[in-house]
């Protein structure tokens, strides 16, 4: 590999995106296409933006409503990736090529693909520009341009990727050299990170590092292993009653937790992660490991810093019941790019998805929207290779469940929902635009309890 790329992510969904800085960018033999295509016209009706999971699935309920002519989507990359499968892609228990279709394969029959990327938004003047100056006009904007993923943060990064035993299930590029790293393990520390940033399918950090104990007790190298999780923040999980089950799975398999640490250095040819205290700025611990996972800082794409739809860090500005815009009545978000104070996750995506369907059913008709996402949001938490404790949750972090047993429990019936049954229903349901999470399902359980 002569160079390491990453994905940004729609959900924990999108198409791959370049780490490297643009600079760089067109001088990697692995860079994706970027010359833009011309669109078969100048003005939407809607305009999506991004190809994720969430800009796909709203183009796909758009053609519903205004016509596949009436509908295009900006979005550079020729590959869409179910990035979720990524974890078990680390752990071994999947292949990569199982999560990629091409990107021309799940854009919804007649709406048109822009091939190009997103340069300024102009909701004033309600128009985007493109690369090599295209101006696109629109009468509703749906912003779903994912999560920028930031390795160069890390100093050693991302040239450290180059090294052994060293991965990271967040980038296309990396997520099989874990697996590598977990299979060439002898003995050591093998350390696990959380950065200082919101990030993506924020379980994601530890599900690896359940499925990497798990390996080495089955390989019987578990005794060799010292397994630790560093992460930046204060719990193990934000949802109590997720975060105690983990807790007891942690003492039981002897796993080590440092809290308020945060990676700041990969010395890759030293074998050396350097970490700083949080709780002691500036002050910093060296860890020698024979295995790393790093899951990196994150932050909203560069064409929304400092951009007239997003609040003051750069995610897009929603209210965040309905999923409009706070200033530009005719702008919608959704997805891991906006500011909605609830984990950035696939099931979010699916639930939004409902929610901002109705509320532009609505605005189209003059009518002011109804229908309120709770923030409702889901991590199935890999804690084995059978075994997920399936958390579900709302904005106040409350348990939001969906079926009547105690979902803090390992179960392999939710592993197998994880493995094989979401796929399912992302490739043929979401992306189709026919799934809007489970709340459904959440209300029938419930209805046949009573």
């Amino acid at each position: 590999m002569s160079a390491i790329g990453v994905v940004s992510s729609c959900s924990c969904l999108r198409p791959g995106v370049w780490l490297l800085k643009p600079g760089m960018q067109k001088m990697s033999s692995f860079g994706f296409h970027t010359a833009a295509r011309c669109a078969a016209k100048d003005y939407y009706e809607v305009l999506v933006l991004g190809g994720g999971a969430g800009g796909i699935t709203m183009s796909a309920r758009m053609k519903r409503k205004v016509g596949a002519g009436n509908v295009a989507v900006v979005e550079p990359s020729k590959t869409h990736y179910y990035q979720p499968l990524w974890t078990l892609v680390g752990g071994g228990a999947k292949q990569l090529a199982a999560s990629a279709r091409p990107t021309g394969s799940v854009m919804p029959k007649g709406v048109e693909w822009i091939k190009s990327r997103v340069t300024a938004l102009d909701p004033d003047k309600n128009c985007v520009w493109l690369e090599n100056d295209i101006k696109i006009s629109y009468k509703y904007l749906i912003i779903a341009l994912g999560i920028s993923l930031h390795y160069e943060k890390i100093k050693g990064l991302p040239e450290g990727f180059h090294h052994p035993k060293i991965g990271s299930n967040y980038s296309v590029h990396t997520v099989e050299k874990t697996w590598k790293a977990l299979q060439d393990f002898k003995e050591g520390n093998a350390i696990f990170t959380f950065p200082n940033t919101p990030v993506k399918c924020a379980g994601a950090p530890q599900k690896i590092m359940y499925l990497s104990e798990a390996y080495w007790r089955k390989t019987g190298k578990r005794s060799k292993a010292n397994i630790t999780f560093n992460t930046s923040l204060g719990v193990i999980f934000g949802v109590k009653k997720y975060a105690d089950a983990l807790l007891e799975i942690i003492k039981e398999r002897n796993i080590g937790v440092n809290y308020k640490r945060n990676l700041v250095e990969v010395r890759a040819d030293k074998q050396e992660a350097v970490f700083e205290n949080l709780d002691k700025p500036g002050v910093t611990e060296v860890h020698q490991y024979e295995m790393l996972h790093v899951t990196p800082p994150m932050g909203p794409p560069d064409v929304l810093i400092n951009s007239p739809v997003s609040d003051e860090i750069g995610w897009v500005d929603l209210d965040k019941e309905t999923l409009q815009h706070k200033k530009y009545p005719n702008v919608f978000g959704i997805g891991d790019c906006t500011n909605l104070p609830t984990s950035k996750t696939a099931a979010a995506v699916a639930a939004q998805s409902a929610v901002l369907d109705k509320t532009i059913s609505l605005v189209m008709k003059n009518q002011l929207p109804t229908k309120k996402y709770d923030g409702y949001t889901s991590c199935p938490l890999v804690t084995g290779y059978n075994k997920v404790i399936l958390a579900e949750f709302d904005y106040d972090a409350q348990p939001l469940e969906t079926f009547p047993i105690d979902q803090s429990k390992e179960r392999v019936t939710m592993y197998q929902m994880k493995a094989d049954m979401m796929p399912f229903l992302y490739w043929n349901a979401l992306l189709k635009g026919y799934w809007g999470g489970p709340a459904p399902v959440r209300k029938l359980m419930h209805l046949g309890l009573k």
